[in-house]
Protein backbone atom coordinates (compact mmCIF):
# COMPACT_ATOMS: atom_id res chain seq x y z
CA UNK A 1 0.00 0.00 0.00
CA UNK A 2 2.62 2.84 0.83
CA UNK A 3 4.80 1.83 -2.30
CA UNK A 4 1.41 2.58 -4.26
CA UNK A 5 0.88 5.39 -2.60
CA UNK A 6 4.60 6.75 -2.97
CA UNK A 7 4.30 5.68 -7.25
CA UNK A 8 1.39 7.44 -7.32
CA UNK A 9 2.69 10.59 -5.41
CA UNK A 10 6.13 10.25 -7.86
CA UNK A 11 3.88 10.20 -10.62
CA UNK A 12 1.57 13.19 -9.97
CA UNK A 13 4.94 15.24 -9.23
CA UNK A 14 5.95 14.08 -12.69
CA UNK A 15 2.63 14.65 -14.67
CA UNK A 16 2.65 18.34 -12.75
CA UNK A 17 6.25 19.16 -13.92
CA UNK A 18 5.28 18.12 -17.34
CA UNK A 19 1.87 20.65 -17.26
CA UNK A 20 4.28 23.16 -16.03
CA UNK A 21 6.99 22.90 -18.35
CA UNK A 22 4.30 22.65 -21.11
CA UNK A 23 2.49 25.20 -20.29
CA UNK A 24 5.53 28.09 -19.63
CA UNK A 25 6.36 30.53 -22.32
CA UNK A 26 9.74 30.79 -23.61
CA UNK A 27 11.32 34.10 -25.21
CA UNK A 28 11.76 33.69 -28.81
CA UNK A 29 15.07 33.53 -29.93
CA UNK A 30 16.27 36.14 -32.07
CA UNK A 31 15.94 36.87 -35.75
CA UNK A 32 19.31 35.48 -36.48
CA UNK A 33 19.50 32.27 -34.76
CA UNK A 34 15.95 31.76 -36.29
CA UNK A 35 17.12 32.37 -39.85
CA UNK A 36 20.12 29.76 -39.08
CA UNK A 37 17.73 27.10 -38.00
CA UNK A 38 15.54 28.22 -41.42
CA UNK A 39 18.92 27.52 -42.88
CA UNK A 40 19.60 24.11 -41.62
CA UNK A 41 16.19 22.89 -42.24
CA UNK A 42 16.24 23.94 -45.46
CA UNK A 43 19.45 21.54 -46.05
CA UNK A 44 17.43 19.21 -44.42
CA UNK A 45 15.42 18.81 -47.37
CA UNK A 46 17.30 19.94 -50.05
CA UNK A 47 20.61 17.44 -49.69
CA UNK A 48 19.91 14.41 -50.99
CA UNK A 49 21.34 12.21 -48.62
CA UNK A 50 19.63 13.79 -45.64
CA UNK A 51 16.15 13.89 -47.43
CA UNK A 52 15.01 10.52 -46.65
CA UNK A 53 15.34 10.87 -43.39
CA UNK A 54 13.43 14.55 -43.35
CA UNK A 55 10.96 12.60 -45.46
CA UNK A 56 10.26 10.02 -42.81
CA UNK A 57 9.03 12.91 -40.91
CA UNK A 58 6.90 14.49 -43.44
CA UNK A 59 5.30 11.12 -44.20
CA UNK A 60 4.47 10.65 -40.41
CA UNK A 61 2.29 13.93 -40.55
CA UNK A 62 1.11 12.91 -44.17
CA UNK A 63 0.09 9.47 -42.86
CA UNK A 64 -1.24 11.09 -39.59
CA UNK A 65 -3.58 13.66 -41.85
CA UNK A 66 -5.61 10.81 -43.73
CA UNK A 67 -6.32 9.08 -39.94
CA UNK A 68 -7.42 12.32 -38.37
CA UNK A 69 -9.23 13.18 -41.23
CA UNK A 70 -10.68 9.58 -41.91
CA UNK A 71 -12.15 9.79 -38.83
CA UNK A 72 -13.74 13.51 -38.25
CA UNK A 73 -15.63 12.38 -41.53
CA UNK A 74 -17.21 9.16 -39.93
CA UNK A 75 -14.82 6.59 -41.68
CA UNK A 76 -13.41 3.75 -40.05
CA UNK A 77 -9.26 3.77 -39.46
CA UNK A 78 -8.32 0.22 -39.48
CA UNK A 79 -4.44 1.37 -39.12
CA UNK A 80 -1.23 3.23 -40.41
CA UNK A 81 2.05 1.47 -41.75
CA UNK A 82 4.85 3.22 -42.56
CA UNK A 83 7.91 1.76 -44.66
CA UNK A 84 11.19 1.77 -44.72
CA UNK A 85 11.60 3.44 -48.38
CA UNK A 86 9.51 6.24 -46.91
CA UNK A 87 5.95 5.95 -48.26
CA UNK A 88 3.75 4.78 -46.07
CA UNK A 89 -0.55 3.97 -45.73
CA UNK A 90 -3.56 4.83 -44.26
CA UNK A 91 -5.86 2.13 -44.20
CA UNK A 92 -9.63 2.86 -43.59
CA UNK A 93 -13.13 1.65 -44.49
CA UNK A 94 -16.47 3.53 -45.52
CA UNK A 95 -17.96 5.15 -48.38
CA UNK A 96 -15.87 4.48 -51.03
CA UNK A 97 -17.09 8.01 -52.98
CA UNK A 98 -18.28 11.42 -51.49
CA UNK A 99 -17.08 14.69 -49.47
CA UNK A 100 -15.52 12.23 -46.57
CA UNK A 101 -13.70 10.81 -49.26
CA UNK A 102 -12.27 13.71 -50.78
CA UNK A 103 -11.51 15.23 -47.29
CA UNK A 104 -9.70 12.02 -46.42
CA UNK A 105 -7.43 11.93 -49.60
CA UNK A 106 -6.75 15.60 -49.75
CA UNK A 107 -5.47 16.12 -45.97
CA UNK A 108 -2.88 14.06 -46.65
CA UNK A 109 -0.76 15.94 -48.79
CA UNK A 110 -2.16 19.11 -46.47
CA UNK A 111 -1.32 17.78 -43.46
CA UNK A 112 2.48 19.04 -43.07
CA UNK A 113 1.73 22.52 -43.74
CA UNK A 114 -1.46 22.62 -41.36
CA UNK A 115 0.71 21.16 -38.65
CA UNK A 116 3.78 23.62 -39.29
CA UNK A 117 1.29 26.60 -39.21
CA UNK A 118 -0.08 25.28 -35.81
CA UNK A 119 3.28 24.79 -34.91
CA UNK A 120 4.51 28.09 -35.82
CA UNK A 121 1.40 29.51 -33.94
CA UNK A 122 2.70 28.15 -30.78
CA UNK A 123 6.55 29.02 -31.40
CA UNK A 124 4.99 32.71 -31.84
CA UNK A 125 3.14 32.48 -28.38
CA UNK A 126 5.95 31.22 -26.79
CA UNK A 127 5.18 27.30 -26.31
CA UNK A 128 8.16 26.02 -27.84
CA UNK A 129 8.38 23.31 -24.57
CA UNK A 130 4.81 22.99 -25.18
CA UNK A 131 4.67 22.72 -28.66
CA UNK A 132 7.41 19.38 -28.05
CA UNK A 133 4.58 17.56 -25.52
CA UNK A 134 1.66 18.54 -27.92
CA UNK A 135 4.14 16.59 -30.50
CA UNK A 136 4.78 13.79 -28.03
CA UNK A 137 0.75 13.39 -27.70
CA UNK A 138 0.13 13.08 -31.64
CA UNK A 139 2.74 10.47 -31.54
CA UNK A 140 0.99 8.72 -28.90
CA UNK A 141 -2.07 9.06 -30.53
CA UNK A 142 -0.80 8.01 -33.46
CA UNK A 143 1.52 4.79 -32.21
CA UNK A 144 -1.89 2.71 -31.15
CA UNK A 145 -2.62 2.80 -34.95
CA UNK A 146 0.51 1.72 -36.26
CA UNK A 147 0.18 -2.19 -38.05
CA UNK A 148 3.90 -2.37 -38.73
CA UNK A 149 7.05 -3.37 -37.20
CA UNK A 150 9.20 -1.15 -39.09
CA UNK A 151 6.70 1.43 -38.26
CA UNK A 152 6.37 1.02 -34.65
CA UNK A 153 10.38 1.63 -34.37
CA UNK A 154 9.72 4.69 -36.03
CA UNK A 155 7.34 5.87 -33.84
CA UNK A 156 9.09 4.95 -31.04
CA UNK A 157 12.51 6.17 -31.91
CA UNK A 158 11.15 9.49 -32.67
CA UNK A 159 9.52 9.50 -29.41
CA UNK A 160 12.42 8.46 -27.42
CA UNK A 161 13.94 11.49 -28.59
CA UNK A 162 11.25 14.05 -28.06
CA UNK A 163 10.96 12.68 -24.43
CA UNK A 164 14.76 13.04 -23.62
CA UNK A 165 14.71 16.23 -25.63
CA UNK A 166 11.77 17.43 -23.72
CA UNK A 167 12.86 16.29 -20.43
CA UNK A 168 16.67 16.38 -20.00
CA UNK A 169 17.96 19.28 -22.81
CA UNK A 170 18.45 22.81 -21.90
CA UNK A 171 15.50 25.40 -22.77
CA UNK A 172 17.37 26.76 -25.49
CA UNK A 173 17.88 23.31 -27.50
CA UNK A 174 14.13 22.62 -26.74
CA UNK A 175 13.44 26.09 -28.35
CA UNK A 176 15.85 25.16 -31.05
CA UNK A 177 14.34 21.46 -31.68
CA UNK A 178 10.94 22.70 -31.85
CA UNK A 179 12.01 25.58 -34.25
CA UNK A 180 13.57 22.76 -36.32
CA UNK A 181 10.90 20.30 -36.47
CA UNK A 182 8.37 23.27 -37.34
CA UNK A 183 10.82 24.86 -40.25
CA UNK A 184 11.29 21.42 -41.83
CA UNK A 185 7.46 21.18 -41.83
CA UNK A 186 7.05 24.32 -43.63
CA UNK A 187 9.90 24.23 -46.14
CA UNK A 188 9.37 20.26 -47.03
CA UNK A 189 5.71 20.26 -47.30
CA UNK A 190 5.96 21.41 -50.96
CA UNK A 191 8.52 19.02 -52.45
CA UNK A 192 6.69 15.61 -52.21
CA UNK A 193 4.13 17.53 -54.10
CA UNK A 194 6.79 18.52 -56.46
CA UNK A 195 8.01 14.89 -57.48
CA UNK A 196 4.45 14.08 -57.43
CA UNK A 197 4.05 16.37 -60.13
CA UNK A 198 7.10 15.81 -62.03
CA UNK A 199 6.35 11.50 -61.77
CA UNK A 200 3.16 11.43 -62.24
CA UNK A 201 3.18 9.68 -65.60
CA UNK A 202 5.37 7.25 -64.04
CA UNK A 203 2.97 3.90 -63.24
CA UNK A 204 4.00 4.11 -59.40
CA UNK A 205 1.49 7.17 -58.90
CA UNK A 206 -1.42 5.90 -60.92
CA UNK A 207 -2.71 5.08 -57.03
CA UNK A 208 -1.34 8.29 -55.37
CA UNK A 209 -3.67 10.33 -53.54
CA UNK A 210 -4.41 12.65 -56.86
CA UNK A 211 -5.35 10.30 -59.30
CA UNK A 212 -7.79 8.86 -56.24
CA UNK A 213 -9.11 12.26 -56.14
CA UNK A 214 -9.57 12.70 -59.96
CA UNK A 215 -11.47 9.44 -59.90
CA UNK A 216 -13.78 11.09 -57.87
CA UNK A 217 -14.18 14.38 -59.17
CA UNK A 218 -13.74 16.57 -62.24
CA UNK A 219 -10.75 17.81 -61.81
CA UNK A 220 -7.72 16.03 -62.96
CA UNK A 221 -4.50 14.58 -60.79
CA UNK A 222 -2.24 17.51 -61.96
CA UNK A 223 -4.84 19.85 -61.21
CA UNK A 224 -5.07 18.10 -57.67
CA UNK A 225 -1.34 18.59 -57.11
CA UNK A 226 -0.97 22.06 -58.50
CA UNK A 227 -4.00 22.93 -55.93
CA UNK A 228 -1.90 20.78 -53.29
CA UNK A 229 1.03 23.06 -54.12
CA UNK A 230 -0.39 26.18 -54.07
CA UNK A 231 -1.67 25.65 -50.90
CA UNK A 232 1.59 24.38 -49.21
CA UNK A 233 3.81 27.77 -50.64
CA UNK A 234 1.20 29.34 -49.12
CA UNK A 235 1.58 27.32 -45.57
CA UNK A 236 5.07 28.54 -45.94
CA UNK A 237 4.83 32.09 -46.62
CA UNK A 238 2.01 31.99 -43.88
CA UNK A 239 4.53 30.20 -41.52
CA UNK A 240 7.22 32.57 -42.79
CA UNK A 241 5.06 35.65 -41.22
CA UNK A 242 4.30 33.47 -37.89
CA UNK A 243 7.82 32.72 -37.02
CA UNK A 244 9.81 36.01 -38.87
CA UNK A 245 7.28 39.32 -39.03
CA UNK A 246 9.85 41.53 -39.29
CA UNK A 247 11.53 39.70 -42.10
CA UNK A 248 7.89 40.22 -44.25
CA UNK A 249 7.58 43.63 -42.73
CA UNK A 250 10.86 45.05 -44.66
CA UNK A 251 10.30 42.79 -47.99
CA UNK A 252 6.72 44.59 -48.21
CA UNK A 253 8.55 47.81 -47.22
CA UNK A 254 11.28 46.79 -49.97
CA UNK A 255 8.14 45.96 -52.07
CA UNK A 256 6.78 49.44 -51.90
Amino acid sequence: MDSLQEFARAAGTVLREIINRAVSVQPAPPSEVILVIAAIAALAVLLRPVWPATRLLITITHEGAHGVAALLTGRRLHGIRLHSDTSGVTLSSGRPDGPGMIIMLAAGYLGPAVVGIGAALLLAAGRSVGLLWLLLILLALLLVQIRNFYGLLVILGVGAGLVAISWYAPPTVQSGVAYLITWILLIAAPKPVIELIRHRNHPQTAGSDAAQLAGLTRLPALAWSLLFLVANVAGLVLGISFLLPGLIQRLMALAG
